[in-house]
C-alpha cells in the first residue's frame, strides 16, 4: 500500500478539503434517497458554533406532551411522550473519540482550541448542561422477539434537545448512558465502553458505507463504575461508566406509536396511552409536518390521504434500508419495533455483526436462540413490524388501507433496490437482464458452500475484466485468490456442528409422529429441517478430505465465473473501448463493495486497548471506517503504510502478529459472543 510522499499528501489535502466542505461522501451517491435519510447521511453547515453556542429548538418538546412529574424513580407514564429527566454526574469525563464528520453537523469546529476534548467530554457526559438544552426521556412501547412488552421508554438515553444548524438543519441530541429515567425499569440506566465504543464506531461505519443511520459525535468514558456480570456466568466485574452523544433528525420510532395500544391478547399487556388517539394524532401531525414537509404540502386537506401517503412512503423507506443491509452483509440482531427508525434510518446499535464467512442463517445476537432475526428473516421481520405500525395508527389509518400498502410496495420496492445494487457490486451497469437475479442467487449459493468470506470476495470480484480488457493475471491465479477467501475444511467443520440436543430432536421427531398437532404447537418445523439437514452435511464433512474440498471449491468458482464472464461480455456489446467501460466499471464495483468494515474482532481489539486505557485504537478504527471504500487510506496527512491492528485479544502467540484490517478473522474471534 505504499504510494509516494507527495501522493499522500495530495490525497490528504483532498481529505481535509472533502471534510471542510461538510464531511467525507461515500462510493454511492445521494440520488434516491429520501430528504431525511440524505439529512441523516449529509453533512454540516459552513459556519461555526462553540459548544456554548449552539442554537436550540427544541420543537418535539413544543409539539408533544410532557410529563408534568419530575419525580425519580420508574414508572407507567400514561398520557404523555416525553418525561423530563436530568443526567446523572459521572467521575473524571474523558473522552475517548470524536467523529469530526458527525459534529460538523451541528458547525462544531475544533480548530485545534485548547481545552476542546475536555468540553466535550463535560458536556456530552451530561455532566454540564448546555444552553438552550432541555433533557428529557422519550416513552414508546415495543414488540420484543414477536411479543408485546408495554412500556419501554428511553431506559438509558436522553434528548438533549434539537440543534438548528447554519443550513436551517435540524438535528436532535441524544446522550445515551446517562443515567436512570422513568423507563429504566431494574436497570441503572448506564452502558459501558464495550458497548458505546461498538455503537459510537458501528454509527459512524454505516454512515460512511452510505447506509441511512443515526450518527455518532462523541464517545465519553468516566471513572464511575457499574456492575456487569460479562458472560453472564455469575462472576460480575465493575465497568466504566460510557456515554455516546448520538445525532439524528429524530429518534422517534415504530414503537413511539404503540404507546396508544390497547390490550394484547397475547401478553395481557397495553400501552400507557391507551385511548388517547387525540395524542396519536398529535405526533402524526408532529412526524409528517417536520419530517415529511412534502407530503404535509401535498395532503394538508385530506388527513387519511396523508397519513395512507406517509404510511407508504416510510414502507418503501424501510424496505430500502433493509435491502442496504443485505447487501453488506449486515445483521442488526434486535429487530424489534423500538428499534425501527419512523424516518427509515438504522437505529440502536446492540448487539450487531458484519457477517464474514456468508452465512443466510448468520445470527449475531447470543441472546437470539430462535434465530429469529437471523440476517436471512430481516427483509420479512422489518415487514412484520410494518404490520405492527399499521395496527398502531388506528383510527388514523384503518388497517384496510395500510395493509395493502405493505403489500403493494415492500416486497416490490426490496426486490428493486437490492438487485439494483447487486447488480452494482458486481459491475453489471450497461444492461438490466432478467438472469441477473439468477446469477446473484448462484453467488450466494457458493459463498455459503464454499465459506467464503462475504465482504473480501465481492471485493476481490473487481478484478474479474470484462472480456476483451487487459488483465494481469490467469484464471488459477485469481482462482488462487479466491480460495484464500474460503473456510477450511475444520472452519467449516466447526460451524456445521449440529447445535440440537440429540435427544430434544429425537423427542419432536418421535412426538411429530405420534401428536402432529401437539408438535405443531411445540416444535418449530423449519428449524428441525435445517438441523437435519445439518447432521446430514456434518456427517459428509466428515468423509471429506482436505483435497477433496478444495477440488470441489474450485469447480465451484470456475463454474460460477464462467457465468459471469459470459454476462460480463454484455457490457462490452456496442463498445468501441472495452477498457474505459472495465475502468469504470471497477470504479463503481470498489465504490459498493467495501474494503473494510467494522468485524467483530476489530472491534473487540480497540476495547480491550480502550479498557486499558488507550484509546489511540478507538481512533484509528473510527478513521479508518471513514474511508471503507478506499484501497489506500491517509489520514492527517500520514501514510498508514499497512491498515493494520494487533491481535492482542488472542491468547496463541503465534496468531499474535500483526493482521491487516480486511483479514478474515482470526481463530480466537470464533468465540466472540454478543448479547
Amino acid at each position: 500500500m505504499a504510494v509516494s510522499a507527495a501522493r499522500c499528501a495530495r490525497r490528504a489535502l483532498r481529505y481535509r478539503h472533502q471534510h471542510r466542505a461538510g464531511g467525507l461522501r461515500s462510493g454511492r451517491g445521494a440520488a434516491g434517497v429520501p430528504v431525511s435519510a440524505r439529512r441523516a447521511m449529509g453533512t454540516g453547515g459552513s459556519g461555526r458554533a462553540g459548544l456554548r453556542n449552539l442554537r436550540f429548538d427544541n420543537l418535539a418538546l413544543r409539539s408533544l406532551p410532557v410529563e408534568p412529574s419530575r419525580e425519580p424513580g420508574s414508572r407507567q407514564v400514561p398520557g404523555a411522550c416525553f418525561s423530563r429527566v436530568r443526567a446523572a454526574l459521572v467521575e473524571q469525563p474523558r473522552l475517548v473519540a470524536q467523529s469530526l464528520p458527525a459534529l460538523r453537523l451541528l458547525d462544531l469546529e475544533p480548530e485545534g482550541e485548547p481545552g476542546w476534548e475536555q468540553e466535550l467530554a463535560e458536556y456530552f457526559s451530561g455532566n454540564r448542561q448546555l444552553a438552550g438544552s432541555e433533557s428529557a426521556a422519550h416513552c414508546y412501547c415495543g414488540h420484543q422477539f414477536g411479543n408485546f412488552a408495554g412500556q419501554l421508554g428511553d431506559g438509558a438515553a436522553l434528548y438533549l434537545g434539537e440543534v438548528l444548524n447554519s443550513k436551517g438543519h435540524r438535528w436532535e441530541l441524544q446522550i445515551k448512558g446517562a443515567g436512570p429515567t422513568p423507563y429504566s425499569r431494574q436497570s441503572d440506566g448506564r452502558k459501558v465502553l464495550r458497548s458505546s465504543i461498538r455503537e459510537f464506531l458501528c454509527s459512524e461505519a454505516m454512515f460512511h458505507l452510505g447506509i441511512p443511520t443515526t450518527r455518532a459525535g462523541t464517545c465519553v468514558t468516566s471513572d464511575t463504575k457499574v456492575v456487569r456480570d460479562v458472560l453472564y456466568d455469575g462472576h460480575p466485574i465493575y465497568e466504566k461508566c460510557t456515554i455516546v452523544l448520538r445525532i439524528a433528525p429524530t429518534f422517534l420510532r415504530f414503537g413511539s406509536f404503540e404507546i396508544f395500544k390497547p390490550m394484547d391478547e397475547s401478553t395481557g399487556r397495553k400501552g400507557p396511552s391507551c385511548g388517547r388517539n387525540d395524542i396519536r394524532v398529535q405526533m402524526l401531525d408532529y412526524v409528517i409536518g417536520i419530517f415529511y414537509p412534502e407530503i404535509q404540502s401535498a395532503h394538508s386537506q385530506n388527513t387519511l390521504q396523508r397519513n395512507a401517503v406517509f404510511f407508504r412512503e416510510i414502507t418503501k423507506r424501510t424496505a430500502r434500508l433493509v435491502a442496504e443491509w443485505q447487501c453488506v452483509g449486515f445483521c442488526h440482531g434486535v429487530l424489534n419495533t423500538d428499534n425501527m427508525s419512523i424516518v427509515g434510518l438504522t437505529i440502536d446499535y446492540g448487539p450487531f455483526g458484519f457477517m464474514d464467512r456468508f452465512d443466510p442463517d448468520y445470527v449475531c445476537n447470543g441472546s437470539d436462540n430462535g434465530g429469529r432475526y437471523a440476517y436471512n428473516r430481516q427483509p420479512e421481520i422489518c415487514k412484520w413490524n410494518l404490520s405492527k405500525l399499521a395496527e398502531a395508527l388506528v383510527p388514523e389509518l384503518p388497517l384496510e388501507e395500510s395493509r395493502p400498502i405493505i403489500e403493494e410496495e415492500y416486497n416490490a420496492e426490496f426486490e428493486q433496490h437490492y438487485q439494483q445494487k447487486m447488480r452494482k457490486k458486481l459491475g453489471l451497469l450497461r444492461h438490466e437482464k432478467a438472469e441477473d437475479e439468477q446469477l446473484v442467487s448462484e453467488l450466494l449459493h457458493v459463498l455459503q458452500t464454499s465459506g467464503a468470506d462475504f465482504t473480501n470476495t465481492f471485493r476481490l470480484l473487481s478484478e474479474v475484466p470484462i472480456p476483451g480488457a487487459s488483465t494481469l493475471f490467469t484464471l488459477e491465479e485469481f482462482l488462487g485468490k479466491l480460495i484464500e477467501q474460503c473456510a477450511t475444511l475444520e472452519e467449516i467443520k466447526l460451524a456445521s456442528k449440529p447445535t440440537m440436543d440429540p435427544r430434544q430432536l429425537s423427542m419432536l421427531l418421535a412426538l411429530s409422529h405420534s401428536n402432529p398437532q401437539l408438535f405443531d404447537l411445540l416444535g418449530n418445523k423449519e428449524g428441525i429441517a435445517k438441523e437435519l439437514a445439518r447432521i446430514e452435511h456434518f456427517a459428509e464433512l466428515q468423509e471429506m478430505t482436505t483435497e477433496m474440498l478444495l477440488s470441489k471449491q474450485k469447480k465451484a468458482w470456475t463454474d460460477w465465473l464462467q457465468k459471469y464472464r459470459s454476462r460480463l461480455e454484455n457490457e462490452a456489446e456496442d463498445v468501441d473501448d472495452i477498457s474505459e467501460v472495465n475502468a469504470e466499471r471497477v470504479k463503481v464495483m470498489n465504490s459498493n463493495n467495501p474494503k473494510f468494515i467494522l468485524r467483530n474482532y476489530i472491534a473487540q481489539n480497540a476495547i480491550n486497548a480502550a479498557e486499558n486505557g488507550d484509546f489511540s485504537e478507538v481512533r484509528r478504527v473510527l478513521k479508518l471506517l471513514e474511508n471503507p471504500y478506499n484501497e489506500e487510506v491517509c489520514v492527517k496527512e500520514v501514510l498508514l503504510q499497512e491498515a493494520t491492528v494487533e491481535v492482542a485479544a488472542s491468547s496463541d502467540t503465534e496468531n499474535s502478529r500483526r493482521m491487516p484490517y480486511h483479514s478474515k478473522p482470526p481463530a480466537w474471534a470464533r468465540n466472540l459472543l454478543v448479547t
